[in-house]
């Protein structure tokens, strides 16, 4: 009897893993734009720095599937459609939302939220005809907290190249160029790519470096791995609440680089943001010395 029972609790936990996992939505994920691209007609938008969200039409999903604790009035009249957006409050904010939607309870915080909105799952018809759905919807239902992401045509690469420097200049991350005429597609797609003057790239932190002067005692440099085994220190970018409460070990930041070394190691790296559900563990920091590079 105790063996029947134990196997049928671990079925239990298999099957909610499972259930977990399975649960993850199937989104259009970016590729990188290549220098040189015909991109001419195609929209273009800013890529908004918030988390990214997605609505099944009955709650609010992490691109992970894990559930959102979006207050009850956050969500009163979203349509019974799928949505796929940001929550954001501004440029250069990304660790304010990080903070409001990883709590487990809804909370205030989120009215300083909007929910900025670039696809409509599944609709048909290309991107306009998608996003044209919503507009319809809102116009009989409006919703305060959500917004349509603004998209114009690209005229050519001057203007491409021109705005991004618009956005960067503001504090933007850099723009998304969508192809008008496909119909809803996921995972990577060449069909919609984000456009930015430098490169990131995802690494694991494995340690901590000490803080001096105005940052002593508190971390100066994240230790950071990447794929290939190389490791190396990022202290740029880091704000002073991520150098006293610095990401878990074992969690997955993105930074910004601008190429590499010989020896493989991203030049000038910068710190941009802990990757959603990364970790959930907070680790005590171990002060690792800078090994020189």
């Amino acid at each position: 009897m105790k063996g029947t029972r134990s196997g049928l609790i671990m079925l239990l936990a298999w099957l909610l893993t499972f259930r977990v996992f399975a649960a993850a939505p199937e989104l259009l994920l970016l590729s990188k734009y290549r220098p040189g691209m015909d991109v001419t007609g195609w929209y273009m938008s800013e890529k908004l720095d918030g988390v990214r969200a997605y609505w099944n039409g009955q709650e609010l999903l992490s691109r992970q599937g894990n559930r959102f604790a979006a207050p009850a009035w956050f969500t009163a009249g979203f349509p019974a459609f799928e949505l796929d957006g940001e929550l954001w409050i501004g440029r250069g904010r990304f660790e304010e939302v990080a903070a409001i939607t990883s709590r487990s309870e809804p909370h205030g915080g989120w009215r300083r939220l909007s929910y900025q909105i670039f696809e409509v799952p599944n609709a048909p018809g290309g991107l306009e005809a998608r996003l044209q759905g919503l507009r319809d919807y809102l116009a009989i239902h409006p919703v305060e907290t959500i917004q349509i992401i603004a998209q114009s045509r690209c005229t050519g690469s001057p203007q491409l190249h021109a705005r991004l420097a618009q956005v960067e200049a503001a504090g933007g991350e850099g723009l998304v160029l969508r192809k008008p005429d496909m119909p809803y597609e996921t995972g990577r797609s060449l069909h919609a790519v984000k456009v930015k003057s430098y490169d990131d790239m995802e690494g694991e932190v494995i340690g901590y470096s000490p803080g001096k002067g105005k940052y002593s005692g508190l971390v100066g440099a994240l230790q950071v791995r990447i794929a290939g085994g190389q490791s190396f220190f990022i202290g740029s970018g880091l704000s002073d609440r991520l150098r006293s409460q610095p990401p878990p070990l074992g969690s997955l930041v993105t930074f910004k680089h601008f190429g590499f070394t010989q020896r493989g190691i991203p030049r000038f790296a910068s710190f941009l943001r802990v990757r959603e559900n990364s970790a959930q563990k907070r680790t005590a920091p171990e002060v690792m010395q800078p090994d020189g590079l």
